[in-house]
């Protein structure tokens, strides 16, 4: 009873929580829907074995199509695009992201086609297909050693490119959980499969640890680390009725109000608890939008829902700068960050700006003179 009950809990967390990074703005990002994805793909792994313990397959057949259904082959790619859409574009558009669900859509399609007699009574496989089922199933087997070894592996050397020491440390413990747990549930399942070994006690384990997973993932990467990492934006936004009801509203008002209060109206009545600086204040802080070079404020306000006029005013009324000077502030904090980092060592300070986002020696120094009063080099020699 107290098993089931934390496998239902789980569940339900991890589906609530899915659903809040999806519809919250303050954790809008792709990175962010992926981790969502993992969640919902956690949930359902965790949700078939719920009903398997509880018998649910016996009484609705149909039901069985659900479990056919290869979840735990989406685990590793979720991981894997979570990070990778966390670094910067040159790094990410290198990946054929479509690829990494060739094993899914393959292992889930044949164990339907396979299974479909057995619910349906469609068809019969004759003796001669037994053959031809398999090298289809050896096949799967090949598909799932790839997709569950490769993906997590691979991913350690994208964590490299993830510039938040915290963030870092947030995602490799995260990684290696779920690649530990993947692991072992293949072991386990290949040892029952070649030698009809029982694994459904060291089964009930391994559900039992994705349940601490999902706990954990919700306290550290909401609470703790948070995806938001901005404790009164998120206080802000679940006590907003109106965001929650239509995130869109809003912007129809902001629209509206432009049409018929004065700028000057309009300048005092933006404060930093606006939600779209908030917006844009996590944009920079969690997803760096900063290191592209090519950003400017259209790219910001598309990713805002608003004009780029009213970027520009937001950004002047609450920082007292223009758009351009606040973008470099936190590109020269990343570059300051790295002068400070040992991983960062063997770069020149040209190549830390440009990593930063600035698109030249000359902007690069320019600004880093204006925002700490040093030049880069004389903030160097004094940080050693």
């Amino acid at each position: 009873m107290i098993y089931t009950t934390l496998l239902n809990i789980a569940v339900f967390q991890g589906i609530v929580l899915g659903i809040v990074i999806l519809k919250s703005s303050l954790f809008n990002s792709q990175s962010n829907k992926y981790l969502a994805y993992l969640l919902f793909a956690l949930s359902f792994v965790l949700l078939n074995y719920v009903f398997e313990i509880e018998g649910a397959f016996k009484s609705y057949p149909l039901l069985c199509f659900l479990d056919y259904i290869e979840w735990i082959f989406l685990l590793p790619v979720f991981i894997f695009l979570f990070i990778i859409n966390r670094i910067d574009d040159t790094v990410k558009n290198r990946q054929r992201a479509y690829l990494y669900y060739i094993p899914f859509i393959y292992s889930s399609t044949f164990t339907i086609i396979y299974h479909l007699n057995d619910i349906l009574g469609i068809y019969k496989i004759s003796d001669s297909g037994i053959f031809i089922i398999n090298i289809l199933r050896l096949i799967q087997l090949v598909f799932a050693f790839i997709i569950i070894l490769f993906p997590p592996f691979y991913s350690y050397f994208m964590i490299k490119h993830l510039k938040d020491p915290q963030e870092k440390k947030w995602v490799i413990v995260l990684l290696t959980s779920l690649y530990l747990l993947l692991s072992t549930w293949l072991i386990t399942y290949m040892t029952g499969f070649f030698f009809g070994i029982d694994i459904s006690s060291t089964m009930s384990g391994l559900a039992l640890s994705a349940t601490f997973i999902m706990h954990w993932t919700a306290y550290i990467g909401i609470y703790k680390y948070k995806l938001a990492k901005d404790r009164d934006a998120v206080f802000h936004f679940l006590n907003s009725d109106l965001v929650i009801i239509n995130p869109n509203l809003q912007v129809a008002e902001n629209s509206i109000a432009q049409e018929n209060i004065t700028a000057e109206e309009s300048r005092e009545s933006i404060t930093a608890d606006n939600l779209y600086f908030q917006k844009l204040e996590l944009l920079c802080k969690d997803d760096h939008i900063y290191t592209d070079s090519t950003l400017n404020r259209e790219k910001v306000a598309e990713k805002l829902g608003i004009s780029s006029g009213y970027v520009s005013q937001i950004v002047n009324t609450v920082t007292g700068d223009n758009f351009a000077h606040y973008i470099n502030q936190y590109r020269v904090e990343a570059v300051k960050e790295m002068i400070s980092n040992p991983e960062y060592e063997n770069y020149n300070l040209l190549t830390m700006g440009l990593e930063a986002g600035f698109t030249s020696k000359t902007t690069f120094f320019k600004a880093f003179k204006k925002v700490t009063g040093q030049t880069p080099n004389e903030y160097k020699n004094i940080s050693k």
